[in-house]
C-alpha cells in the first residue's frame, strides 16, 4: 500500500535491494522468503519485540536522490505481487516524469505531492468515517494484525501493548492485540512462533493478581485453560480495557447485540499517537457510565467534559471544592469530599447563565440562575468562556427551553419571567394533552395510600405526632438546601432518610432521588400513549401479569378491590409494552405494588423503570441474571466480612436460596411491609449498597444460631422469623398483617427488632462498602454467572438431542459450540440477515439460536461427509431447503442435527431416502426444477410413450406382479430378478408418496349413551390404533419392507 513519505537514514540495514534504477529502489527484509539462516531469524525477533511493520510488510519501495544521504519511504507490501504493481506504476507514471527535473529537491517534493494525493483519494474512496480518524501507526498495526490471526477487515483492532506471555515458566515476549471481539497474541523469537487467539465470550475470568512466579500479571480463563499475560507499561489501563471488552461480549451473549461505534463521538482537535477511534470511544463509554451512575441520569446522557472549581454553598456559608459536569442535558456538581454536597442542575431549569465580577477571593465566577429563582455560583473555572459557551450551545438545543434564536447569556440582567411562564404552560398543556389513560381515575392524581387515608379522622397520637415533626424537619431542610430537582443534596439530606421518609413525601422524594423525576418531566405524555397502545394486547406477559395480579400485596386493603388492580395491571403492561425484552417478570408485581401506594401511575411506572433499567440492571430479565450476579457478590462480601459463617453457610447451600429474594423485592416479601419500606427509602437514595449492608446485618445478628444450624431448612427457619419480626415502632399506619409472619410463627416469638436500629447497625459495621468496590465485584460475578448459564444451555440441549441423534454426547456439545460460534460471529462480522433477528430467548434452548444460508453452507463444508466438488454449494442449498421447515430462510440447532445425523449415522435406506428428497421440492427449489424437466423432454422426445419415469415402474410392477401370480413355480433366478425389479421400484414409489399431500381421516365419533360409553370408547380407540393416519417408514420398517 502507498504511505506517508518518511525518512530513512540507513537503507540498507536489515534490507536486500532486489530491483532498482535513479530514483526507486525495491527491497525486501532480510531473511524473507528465502531461508536467511541465523540472521533471517534475529531479524524476525527484532521485527517483532521492536513492532517493526516489516513483520507484516517486507517489501518496500524507496525514493532516492543523487546528491542526498536521506531516502524516503513511500510504498509497502506483504506480498510479491502486491509491491510489483506499485513498481510498475511508478515506472510507467513517473519515472518519465520526474527524469526531466534538474532540481533533486524538486523530485523530492513532486514525488511526495504525488504519494500524498493518492493516499487522500484513496481514503476519499472508503466507506466509513473512523479509519481516517486513526494514526498511520495505528492503521499499520490493525493490518498486522488481520495477516497474523487471518481476521476479516470487520474485525476492529481496539488497541495493542507490548508484553509477556507466560507459556509453561518461560515469558515469551510479543505483542497483545485487543480487538473488539478477540483477545490475541503473537510472538517470534529467534525462530519459535506462538500465536494465541481467545473470544472474548469464552472468557469466564478475567483477574489482575501478583504473585512471586507471575509478577503483576493478568490472568485471562477460559472453560479449558488459563493465559497469564505480565510486563506490561501501564498494567491498569489494559486491564480496564478488558474488562469492558469482556463486559461487551457479556451483553452480546445476554441480548445477542453487537458491538456498534458510537458516530456521534467528537473528532479530535488532532490525530492521537497510537490511539484509535474505538478506544476513544470506549474511554467515553466509560466515562458516561460512571458520570450517568453519580447522578443517576438517564442512559443516554453524555458527558461533554469536566473541571475543577469550587461551589458556593449558602447553607454553609463556605466554597466547597469539587468538579463541576457539562453534559446535553444537564450541569452537575460533586464534591471532592464525598457526601458533603452534590447538585444536580437540568439545563430545561436554567433561566440565566453569566460571567460574574472576578475578584482575588472569586477568581473567574460563573453564576447560573434557575426558574424557581434558585441560584448557584461556581468560582475558580480555568477556562471560563469555553465553558460558559458550552453551556450556551446546550441550552439553545434544550427542547423547553424558551430563547428562541437568543443567546442565554443576551437574558444577563433581564428578567425571564415572561419566557418561563409561557414555557411552563405549554408544557402542562402537553403533559394533559399526552395522558390518554383517563385522567379522571383516581390513580391518575394520588396515591393509594391518599385514597384510602383521605375520609380517615384525623390522628392526635404520638405516633402521628412524630410524623409530623418528621415532616416539619423536611420543610425546613427544603427551605435551608432547596426543593426539587437543583436541591443541594449533603450528609444532612442522607441522615432524614435514614431516620424514614413522611409518607406524604415518599412518592416526591423516590422520584428525586432515583432520578425518575427527570425521565418523566422530559417524556410528557409517554405514559399515557403506553397505556392506550398496549391497551386490548394480549401477549405471554399479558397473561403472566393477569395471573400474579391479586398475589400482589393482598394483605393490603389497597388492593382488595378493582381500584388498586386495575392501576397495578396498567403499570405492568405498560412496562411490558415499552421493554418486551424483559415484558414481565416475578417480583415486578410486589415492587409495583409498593409504588402505587405513594405514587400516582404515572410516577409509579417511571419508578419502574428507573428500577429495572438503571438502579437494578437485568434483575427483572427473563433468566434473572442481575439477581443472580448480586448473589455472587453478596456470597464474596460475607466471605470478606463474614469468613467464619460463610464457610458454613457454605456447606449448607443457605445464601444462595436466601439471597434472592431479599434482592429481587428488596425485602418486601421477607419483612413487614412497614419495615421493608424503609429499606426502599435508603434504596433510592444509597442504591444498591443499602441492600447489601441490611443483609450482611441481618447475617450477622443470628451468626450463633445459624453457626448451630445442622441442615439448611433450620437456617432457614432462623432467618424467616428474624425478618418476620423486624418492625417499624414509629409508623403512624395500623399494623398489616405480614402473610409469611403468620404462617411460620411458633409457641414464643422471638424478640421484636426495631428496622432503624438494623440500618443504624448496618451503616456502623459494614458502612465501610463503596460503590465503585460494588461495581467491581459485580463484573467479576457478571462473567462466572452468564458463562454458567450458558454450560447450562448447552447442557440441556444435549439431553434433549441425545434421543434424536446418533452423535454422542461429546459431539453434540462440541456441535453445538460451533454452531452457536458461527451465529455469534454474525453478530459481529455481519452476514446476510441480523443475529439480533434470529435470537429469540423465548423459545426453547433448541431453537434460540439459528443460522441462516451462508452460514449453513460453511458449516456444511467443514462438517459435512457428502462433499463433492463444484457441487457443494448446491447439495449444501438444498438441504438447508429440506430443513427449514418453517420455510423462514433459518435453520435451528435441533434441525441441523437432524440433517447431519443423518448423513453420519443413518444407514443406507436413511442416506438413499435423504438423497432422494434432495431432488424433490421444497429442497429443489423452482429454478432447478424448471431446468430439470427440460432436461428430461430433451432425453425424452423421441419416446411419447415414456412420459414419467414413474409411470414406466409402474407398468413394470405390475408385469412383475402378474407373472409373480402365473408362475408362482418358477426358477429361483426368475425369484431373485423380481424381488431386486420389485425392491427398486417400491423404494421410489413409497418415497413419492410420502411428497404427496395427506388426507384427513379423521371421522366424527359415534354418539354414545352413558351405558355403552366405556364399550363403545375400548372399540374406537382398538380400531384407531390399526387404522391410524399416513405412517412415517422409519430404518427399522424399510428394512422389514
Amino acid at each position: 500500500m502507498w504511505i506517508q513519505p518518511e525518512e530513512v537514514l540507513l537503507a540498507g540495514a536489515l534490507w536486500v535491494s532486489e530491483r532498482a534504477n535513479p530514483f526507486f529502489i525495491l527491497q525486501r527484509r532480510r531473511g524473507h522468503g528465502r531461508g536467511g539462516g541465523l540472521s533471517g531469524l534475529l531479524v524476525g525477533t527484532l521485527d517483532v519485540v521492536l513492532d517493526s511493520s516489516a513483520r507484516v510488510a517486507p517489501y518496500r519501495i524507496l525514493l532516492q536522490t543523487a546528491d542526498s544521504q536521506i531516502y524516503w519511504n513511500i510504498a509497502c507490501g506483504s506480498s510479491r505481487k502486491e509491491i510489483t504493481e506499485h513498481w510498475d506504476w511508478l515506472e510507467s507514471n513517473l519515472l518519465q516524469t520526474i527524469s526531466i527535473f534538474d532540481n533533486d529537491e524538486d523530485v523530492t517534493t513532486f514525488v511526495k505531492g504525488k504519494i500524498s494525493g493518492i493516499i487522500a483519494e484513496e481514503n476519499r474512496l472508503k466507506p466509513g468515517e473512523e479509519q481516517e480518524e486513526d494514526c498511520g501507526k495505528f492503521r499499520e498495526a490493525e493490518l498486522k494484525m488481520r495477516k497474523l490471526f487471518g481476521m476479516p477487515d470487520e474485525e476492529k483492532l481496539v488497541n495493542y501493548y507490548s508484553c509477556s506471555y507466560w507459556k509453561g515458566r518461560v515469558p515469551r515476549q510479543g505483542w497483545l492485540y485487543l480487538s473488539v471481539n478477540h483477545l490475541c497474541f503473537y510472538s517470534f523469537l529467534l525462530g519459535k512462533e506462538v500465536t494465541l487467539v481467545v473470544q472474548w465470550t469464552e472468557v469466564t475470568q478475567l483477574e489482575k493478581n501478583a504473585t512471586l512466579v507471575f509478577p503483576e500479571s493478568i490472568r485471562v480463563s477460559t472453560r479449558h485453560t488459563e493465559h497469564f499475560f505480565s510486563m506490561f507499561l501501564n498494567i491498569n489501563d489494559t486491564f480496564k480495557l478488558m474488562e469492558q471488552l469482556a463486559n461487551i461480549a457479556m451483553r452480546q451473549l445476554l441480548d445477542n447485540e453487537a458491538f456498534a461505534a458510537d458516530r456521534s463521538l467528537p473528532k479530535p482537535c488532532k490525530t492521537l499517537k497510537n490511539v484509535s477511534a474505538l478506544k476513544r470511544d470506549l474511554d467515553a463509554r466509560a466515562k458516561n457510565e460512571r458520570y450517568r451512575a453519580m447522578f443517576r441520569l438517564m442512559q443516554d446522557e453524555r458527558l461533554d467534559g469536566h473541571t475543577d472549581c469550587t461551589l458556593w454553598t449558602p447553607f454553609a456559608k463556605m466554597h466547597v471544592v469539587g468538579q463541576l459536569f457539562i453534559s446535553n442535558n444537564y450541569i452537575c456538581f460533586n464534591s471532592r469530599e464525598e457526601d458533603l454536597c452534590q447538585l444536580i442542575i437540568p439545563l430545561r431549569e436554567v433561566s440565566i447563565v453569566e460571567k460574574a465580577d472576578s475578584s482575588s477571593v472569586l477568581p473567574c465566577p460563573v453564576s447560573i440562575s434557575t426558574k424557581n429563582k434558585m441560584n448557584f455560583l461556581f468560582a475558580n473555572l480555568k477556562d471560563r468562556d469555553f465553558l460558559v459557551q458550552r453551556i450556551s450551545d446546550f441550552l439553545q438545543r434544550t427542547p423547553d427551553s424558551s430563547w428562541g434564536d437568543t443567546s442565554p447569556l443576551s437574558l444577563i440582567g433581564h428578567s425571564a419571567a415572561s419566557g418561563v411562564s409561557s414555557s411552563s404552560s405549554a408544557g402542562s398543556e402537553s403533559v394533559h394533552r399526552g395522558r390518554h389513560y383517563h385522567p379522571g381515575l383516581p390513580t391518575a392524581s394520588q396515591g393509594l395510600l391518599q385514597l384510602y387515608h383521605r375520609d380517615a379522622p384525623e390522628d392526635l397520637g404520638p405516633k402521628a405526632m412524630k410524623e409530623k415533626m418528621k415532616e416539619e424537619a423536611w420543610n425546613i431542610h427544603f427551605s435551608e438546601f432547596g426543593r426539587g430537582v437543583c436541591m443541594y443534596r449533603t450528609s444532612r439530606t442522607r441522615e432524614l432518610v435514614l431516620n424514614g421518609i413522611p409518607e406524604r413525601l415518599r412518592g416526591e422524594l423516590w422520584l428525586l432521588f432515583s432520578g425518575a423525576q427527570n425521565e418523566m418531566a422530559t417524556h410528557p405524555g409517554y405514559y399515557g400513549d403506553l397505556v392506550e397502545q398496549a391497551m386490548g394486547l394480549c401477549s405471554l406477559a399479558t397473561e403472566e401479569i393477569e395471573r400474579d395480579l391479586h398475589r400482589s400485596m393482598p394483605e393490603h386493603r389497597a388492593f382488595q378491590n378493582e381500584t388498586g388492580i386495575a392501576a397495578l395491571r396498567r403499570v405492568l403492561t405498560a412496562y411490558a409494552h415499552r421493554n418486551p425484552g424483559i415484558g414481565y417478570c416475578q417480583a415486578m408485581n410486589i415492587v409495583t405494588s409498593v409504588l402505587l401506594l405513594y405514587c400516582t401511575e404515572e410516577e409509579a411506572f417511571w419508578l419502574l423503570v428507573a428500577l429495572c433499567e438503571r438502579m437494578l440492571p437485568d434483575y427483572y430479565n427473563t433468566r434473572v441474571v442481575g439477581a443472580l450476579v448480586d448473589q455472587g457478590v453478596f456470597e464474596e462480601l460475607t466471605r470478606a466480612f463474614l469468613p467464619l459463617l460463610y464457610e458454613h453457610m457454605q456447606e449448607l447451600g443457605v445464601i444462595s436460596t436466601i439471597s434472592l429474594s431479599w434482592f429481587l423485592t428488596l425485602f418486601l416479601s421477607v419483612m413487614p411491609f412497614d419495615s421493608a419500606v424503609l429499606l426502599v427509602d435508603c434504596f433510592f437514595y444509597e442504591g444498591i449498597k443499602v441492600i447489601f449492608q441490611v443483609a450482611l446485618a441481618v447475617l450477622h445478628d443470628n451468626m450463633d444460631a445459624l453457626l448451630s444450624c445442622s441442615d439448611e431448612g433450620e437456617a432457614m427457619t432462623i432467618l424467616g422469623r428474624y425478618l418476620d419480626n423486624v418492625v417499624n415502632k414509629q409508623t403512624v399506619a395500623p399494623p398489616i398483617p405480614h402473610l409469611h409472619a403468620l404462617l411460620t410463627s411458633g409457641d414464643e416469638p422471638p424478640p421484636e427488632i426495631d428496622i432503624f436500629d438494623l440500618i443504624k447497625s448496618s451503616y456502623e459495621k459494614f458502612g465501610s462498602l463503596r460503590s465503585d468496590v460494588i461495581e467491581q465485584m459485580r463484573f467479576k460475578q457478571r462473567l462466572k454467572v452468564i458463562q454458567s448459564l450458558e454450560d447450562t444451555a448447552k447442557r440441556s440441549v444435549v439431553r434433549a438431542m441425545m434421543t434424536e441423534s446418533a452423535f454422542t454426547i461429546e459431539e453434540l456439545e462440541e456441535l453445538y459450540c460451533i454452531f452457536k460460534s458461527k451465529h455469534m460471529t454474525s453478530c459481529y462480522w455481519g452476514s446476510s440477515s441480523s443475529a439480533a433477528d434470529r435470537h429469540d430467548p423465548s423459545l426453547p434452548y433448541l431453537e434460540q439460536y439459528r443460522i441462516d444460508p451462508v452460514q449453513f453452507t460453511q458449516l456444511f463444508t467443514a462438517l459435512g461427509p457428502w462433499i463433492c466438488g463444484g457441487h457443494t454449494p448446491t447439495l449444501s442449498a438444498r438441504l438447508f431447503r429440506l430443513l427449514d421447515q418453517n420455510q423462514d430462510g433459518l435453520v435451528n440447532f435441533k434441525e441441523f442435527i437432524t440433517g447431519l445425523s443423518g448423513m453420519y449415522h443413518g444407514d443406507m435406506t436413511e442416506k438413499l431416502k435423504l438423497l432422494y428428497k434432495l431432488h424433490l421440492p421444497p429442497a429443489l427449489c423452482p429454478e432447478e426444477a424448471e431446468s430439470a424437466l427440460e432436461a428430461t423432454h430433451f432425453f425424452t422426445e423421441d419416446e411419447p410413450r415414456e412420459s414419467s419415469f414413474l409411470s414406466d415402474l409402474d407398468l413394470l410392477g405390475q408385469e412383475v406382479t402378474s407373472g409373480e401370480e402365473g408362475k408362482e413355480g418358477g426358477g429361483e433366478a426368475d425369484k431373485k430378478k423380481e424381488e431386486k425389479v420389485k425392491d427398486y421400484r417400491y423404494y421410489l414409489r413409497m418415497w413419492a408418496k410420502e411428497k404427496e399431500p395427506k388426507r384427513e381421516t379423521i371421522k366424527d365419533l359415534p354418539r354414545m349413551n352413558q351405558g355403552k360409553c366405556s364399550v363403545q370408547f375400548v372399540k374406537d380407540t382398538s380400531t384407531s390404533g390399526n387404522g391410524g393416519g399416513p405412517s412415517h417408514l422409519t430404518g427399522a420398517d424399510w428394512s422389514q419392507v
